[in-house]
C-alpha cells in the first residue's frame, strides 16, 4: 500500500504468503508472478534469482511502458532458502524500483557469523520480520524495518494506521522489546548452542537409512539454507510427511514447524534443548525400522500447481475479491475464474489465487494434499467439496 497505487504493477514470487495478496486486494495492485525454481522430490520451492527478477521487470517495462511499482521477494523461505538479495537489490536500486523482502523466517540473521546476512544489511528499502517465529517474542509479534529514504515513511505510517488496532496490544510490545533486549546482551554468541544443536542433528539424521536432509546442494542456485532449519525427506520410508508427524508428534512428542507431502521442517532456535533433539532421532529412527525394510515403491509425486509457469490473471486480486460469485463443485471448477484464495496451511502458499483461471492440475493438487492429511483452508467449503468461482 505504501508503494503501489490501483493498477501499479508488482514483481512478487509465486510462493508469496496470503498477506502479499491480501495487500494487493487493499491496495490495487497487479500481480506480476515469478515462478521460484521448484525441486519435485521434496514437493518444496526455492527462492528466485537475479536473473529472474531482471527478466520480470522488462516484461512489465516491454508491456506497460513503466517500471513495477515495487519488487516484493520472500527470503528466506519457510524451508531457510535464501535468495541474492544484494544482487537484486542492485538491480532495484539501478532501476530506481524499492524491494520489499519478507523476512519473516529469519528475524535472527546478521546475529551469528554462520547466520545468512540480514536483508536489511544487503540492501533491502523495506523488511518484515515475524519476530515471534524464531526469536522470543509472543505469537502475533513482528517488526517493519525502513531503511533509507526510498520509500515514503510518513505514508507507511498512515498505511500502518489503517491497518492496525488503536488500542495495541502492550504485552506483544514489551515481548517485542524483550526479544531485543536478550539479543543485544550477547549477539555474537547468542546462537552458538542452537546452531550446534542443529548441525549435531543433521549428521545424526544422515546417518539413518531411509532417511535424508535438506541440503545447498538441493538447491544449488541459491546462496545456501538457514543452518537453524533442518528439513527432513521421508521419500527413503514410503511415508508421506503428514503420516511421518502424525506418528511422530503421538509417539515422540516432536512438533515440526512445517508439514509437507514428502518431508517434515524443523525449527531450532533459543529454546531448543539436546533433549528435544535426542527425541526427534529417535522417532526417525524408529519410522527407519519399521518401514525402511517394506518400502515396496516410492511415495506418489505431485508437482505443486503453485509452481507451474502456464498462470492465466483474468482478474487483478481486488477485482476478484469484490466480483460476484457463484459456488461449484470442485471437480467442475476447471476453466472457471476462482473467486477465492486457497493454500496449505502451514505455509499458507496458495495454490489458487483470485482472479486466476482453475486448471486441472490445481485442483488434482488440492485433493491429493487434502487425500495426504494436509489442513486446506481459505475456501469457504471447509470439506473442499466446492469452491467459489467469479461470474463471468
Amino acid at each position: 500500500m505504501a508503494t503501489c497505487l490501483p493498477g501499479d504493477t508488482l514483481v512478487l514470487p509465486r510462493n508469496c504468503h496470503i498477506s502479499a495478496i491480501s495487500g494487493m486486494v487493499l491496495s490495487g495492485a497487479v500481480p506480476k508472478y515469478i515462478v521460484p525454481e521448484y525441486h519435485s522430490d521434496w514437493d518444496i520451492a526455492g527462492g528466485i534469482t537475479p536473473s529472474q527478477v531482471e527478466a520480470a521487470i522488462e516484461e512489465v517495462v516491454q508491456k506497460e511502458g513503466r517500471n513495477p511499482a515495487a519488487v516484493f521477494i520472500v527470503s528466506p523461505s519457510y524451508h531457510g532458502i535464501c535468495s541474492d538479495i544484494r544482487k537484486i537489490s542492485q538491480l532495484c536500486r539501478n532501476n530506481k524500483i524499492p524491494l520489499i523482502v519478507d523476512e519473516a523466517h529469519g528475524a535472527h540473521f546478521g546475529f551469528h557469523r554462520h547466520l545468512p546476512t540480514s536483508a536489511l544489511a544487503q540492501g533491502a528499502d523495506l523488511v518484515v520480520q515475524s519476530t515471534h517465529k524464531v526469536l522470543c517474542s509472543l505469537t502475533q509479534s513482528s517488526m517493519l524495518h525502513l531503511s533509507g529514504n526510498f520509500i515514503d515513511r510518513e505514508k507507511i505510517c498512515r498505511c500502518l494506521q489503517t491497518l492496525q488496532s488503536s488500542s495495541p496490544s502492550y504485552l506483544l510490545l514489551a515481548s517485542l522489546d524483550a526479544a531485543r533486549a536478550q539479543l543485544s546482551e550477547n549477539p555474537e554468541n547468542i546462537f552458538d548452542e542452537a546452531i550446534r544443536l542443529a548441525v549435531g542433528a543433521k549428521n545424526g539424521i544422515k546417518k539413518i537409512p531411509g532417511i535424508s536432509v535438506l541440503d545447498f546442494l538441493d538447491f544449488p542456485n541459491f546462496l545456501g539454507i538457514d543452518p537453524l532449519r533442518v528439513t527432513v525427506g521421508m521419500q527413503g520410508i514410503g511415508l508421506s510427511g503428514f503420516e511421518a508427524d502424525d506418528i511422530l508428534c503421538r509417539d515422540f512428542g516432536v512438533v515440526p514447524e512445517l508439514v509437507g507431502t514428502h518431508s517434515i521442517t524443523l525449527a531450532f532456535n533459543l529454546g531448543t534443548k539436546r533433549e528435544h533433539v535426542s527425541r526427534l532421532v529417535s522417532g526417525l529412527k524408529y519410522l527407519s525400522e519399521t518401514y525402511y525394510s517394506n518400502v515396496e515403491s516410492a511415495i506418489e509425486v505431485k508437482k505443486v500447481a503453485v509452481f507451474d509457469n502456464d498462470i492465466k490473471m483474468v482478474l487483478s486480486p481486488r477485482d476478484a475479491f469484490f466480483a460476484s460469485k457463484r459456488k461449484v463443485v470442485i471437480e467442475e471448477s476447471v476453466g472457471e475464474i476462482c473467486g477465492e484464495l486457497i493454500c496449505t496451511y502451514p505455509p499458507g502458499i496458495p495454490v489458487l489465487f483470485p482472479g486466476e483461471f482453475i486448471t486441472e492440475e490445481a485442483v488434482e493438487y488440492l485433493l491429493f494434499v487434502k487425500r495426504k492429511g494436509a489442513t486446506v483452508t481459505g475456501a469457504a467449503d471447509r470439506l473442499l467439496s466446492s469452491v467459489l468461482v467469479c461470474c463471468k
